[in-house]
């Protein structure tokens, strides 16, 4: 079973989808704003992910194997075989760090999907870096941010995302001109993508609405980042 599957797929498919630069282009003009639920970019890329939309309250936990990983590396290498892509959390690491791989070696940009599958480890590093899920939350409602973090927990409620003003008080301007770089988004962009992603991702986490699933979610982090280390070199 996997508690990011869903989301990092989803993201995934979006991501390799030769339209999704058409359709959702980066470096727009960006009137960036707080908003709820799945937001406008993290909205944008979901709501038009290949295999039907995305819904964020449905925790179904699927088994390893129901994520379609071959169809996913299947059109990541044009059918050809898996090439030792693994079942379970780690395999998800393995599609991003496959997508990714192959973003690096294209020349030109993707669009809003292959932004948030380049921010989705810089998300998952960063609570990886704060001690885990609930060291990650409790320095989010150290800074005042408590309310939001509790809809990000509820599974009845939609998310009350992050101000995109205040990304910078979480994450060094240094990793978002990077990720600005190597996307072709503008940092307005990266910023309300991060604003958006980071609360999904909790979510998904605390399918209880609670920490009782902390062990197994730093566990899938730990594993996606291990997988994505071993393709694409350490990550922070």
């Amino acid at each position: 079973m996997s508690l990011l599957g869903n989301l990092v797929s989803q993201v995934a498919r979006q991501a390799m989808d030769p339209a999704d630069v058409q359709h959702n282009p980066v470096n727009q003009r960006a009137d960036t704003r707080r908003t709820g639920g799945l937001g406008d970019i993290l909205g944008s890329v979901l709501g038009g992910s290949q295999g039907g939309g995305y819904n964020p309250q449905q925790y179904d936990r699927r088994p390893d194997n129901g994520f379609g990983l071959d169809d996913i590396i299947g059109g990541l290498t044009g059918g050809a075989q898996r090439g030792g892509v693994s079942a379970g959390a780690g395999g998800l690491g393995d599609i991003l760090g496959s997508v990714l791989g192959g973003q690096r070696n294209q020349s030109g940009f993707g669009g809003k999907g292959m932004l948030i599958a380049v921010l989705m480890p810089m998300v998952l590093s960063w609570i990886k870096r704060n001690g885990g899920l609930s060291g990650a939350l409790s320095k989010i409602t150290g800074m005042g941010y408590e309310n939001q973090a509790r809809s990000w927990m509820s599974n009845q409620q939609d998310n009350e995302n992050l101000d995109p003003n205040d990304v910078n008080r979480l994450f060094d301007e240094s990793e978002i001109q990077q990720v600005a770089a190597r996307t072709g988004a503008n940092e307005a962009e990266v910023r309300q993508g991060i604003a958006e992603l980071l609360p999904e991702v909790v979510n998904q986490l605390t399918p209880k609405g609670n920490l009782d699933t902390e062990a197994e979610a730093n566990e899938e982090i730990d594993q996606i980042i291990s997988q994505l280390s071993n393709r694409l070199g350490t990550l922070r």
